[in-house]
């Protein structure tokens, strides 16, 4: 996996926050975002929660 358009996602849980912290990596081009102040947002599954929920981009 190419280290400079990997990417660092981090969820703030469910809504009673099971699976805070949950780590997930991957790649983005952020070259091609149409707002490059906002950052990567994506619902993945949580194991931990056992649910879909919302992933953040963070700083490496």
């Amino acid at each position: 996996m190419s280290q400079d358009r990997l990417i660092k996602l981090v969820t703030k849980g469910d809504a009673k926050g099971v699976g805070k912290g949950h780590t997930y990596y991957t790649t983005f081009n952020n070259k091609n975002k149409k707002d490059p102040s906002k950052k990567h947002a994506e619902r993945k599954y949580n194991p931990i929660a056992k649910t879909h929920t919302l992933y953040e981009q963070k700083k490496k």
